[in-house]
């Protein structure tokens, strides 16, 4: 007899693809999300598409898609972020989980996210992985976050110029993403893909998507501080050349470009390591292979899941056993 998919072995976290090495993210619209063995299936009016499981950073899924309980299964199975976004992927409405099963650096985001000044401490750090050239040492969130506009000013008007295409300036009606020019709607897609991705490996380590140290008060303000460090970088030069081309399918062709660049510049591993940097200080001191962190090549990877106990020394006792007075005689 044949295996059904719902027979085959669920994969260890050891089996399956680090979040860095995959591809960022697929678009789909208008199809019925499948499942076949081990990858899954995109069926539409031209035919059916395999797309292996494993190999997906986030299924970002459009209007018009169904996607079937075997295939949700699979993409949970190996850890890929699920996305339900609106028309052209412009609307963020629901997201998947993680693929780590350490809480080492979600504990390390809510130590630094606490504390008021290592909170700033982080958005300085998010500052300088921004702007390279600048140093933000001393200084406070409102020059932070003037810098930063003053700083974002000045690549619009870079990337105007290099592609001649004519900018005014920056409009985004939420309820209605045709109202924008050819420009304002690939700086729309562009910035929504990205929000997908940091989403995406945001979840996959095990952070919380809310816990933000530059955004505030939303359920992915942490995911918007992310997304934001590779805006200038990749999110806007891809618009503006998608913007370049006219403005027919300027969010498709937004998107096919910014693929290719995050592709070439293996951005899924930069934000892997720049999330770990950020948080790396404020690791418990007792994180590594006690806490169920895999191992030295992949520390946010464990072998098996692993649960702890706090203890009255901010320490921790092994789960899964009796503490009680006499327990175990």
């Amino acid at each position: 007899m044949a295996t059904t998919p719902a027979r085959r072995p669920v994969s260890s976290p050891r089996e399956l693809t680090r979040i860095g090495d995959r591809v960022s993210f697929l678009y789909l619209e208008r199809c019925t999300i499948h499942r076949e063995d081990n990858a899954i299936t995109a069926t539409d009016e031209s035919g059916v598409r395999y797309i292996p499981s494993a190999t997906i950073g986030v299924l970002l899924l459009g209007p018009g898609t169904r996607v079937t309980h075997q295939a949700m299964s699979v993409l949970g199975e190996s850890g890929a972020g699920v996305v339900w976004v609106g028309e052209q992927g412009v609307r963020y409405y629901a997201g998947g989980r993680a693929l780590t099963r350490s809480a080492g650096l979600m504990e390390a985001q809510a130590t630094a996210w606490a504390n008021r000044r290592h909170r700033l401490d982080v958005a300085r750090e998010m500052y300088r992985l921004r702007f390279p050239d600048a140093d933000p040492a001393g200084m406070t969130r409102r020059e932070l976050l003037g810098g930063e506009g003053t700083r974002v000013k000045e690549v619009y008007r870079a990337e105007a110029a290099r592609t001649g295409v004519r900018w005014v300036r920056r409009t985004y009606d939420p309820g209605d993403f045709a109202a924008g020019d050819a420009p304002n709607q690939a700086v729309t897609a562009a910035a929504q893909c990205l929000y997908g991705v940091a989403h995406s490996v945001v979840v996959a380590l095990g952070c919380s998507p809310s816990l933000g140290f530059v955004h505030s008060g939303h359920e992915r303000s942490f995911v918007l501080d992310v997304a934001d460090l590779y805006k200038v970088e990749f999110g806007i030069p891809a618009a503006f050349d998608a913007a370049a081309e006219g403005p027919e399918d300027v969010a498709g062709r937004t998107r096919r470009a910014l693929r290719e660049r995050i592709r070439a510049g293996r951005l899924l591993e930069r934000v892997v390591a720049d999330v770990r940097g950020l948080l790396a200080p404020y690791r418990p001191a007792d994180t590594g292979e006690a806490r169920g962190a895999g191992g030295p090549d992949d520390p946010d990877v464990p072998e098996e899941d692993v649960v702890l106990l706090h203890d009255d020394h901010d320490s921790v006792l092994p789960g899964g056993r009796n503490h009680g007075a006499g327990a175990g005689r």
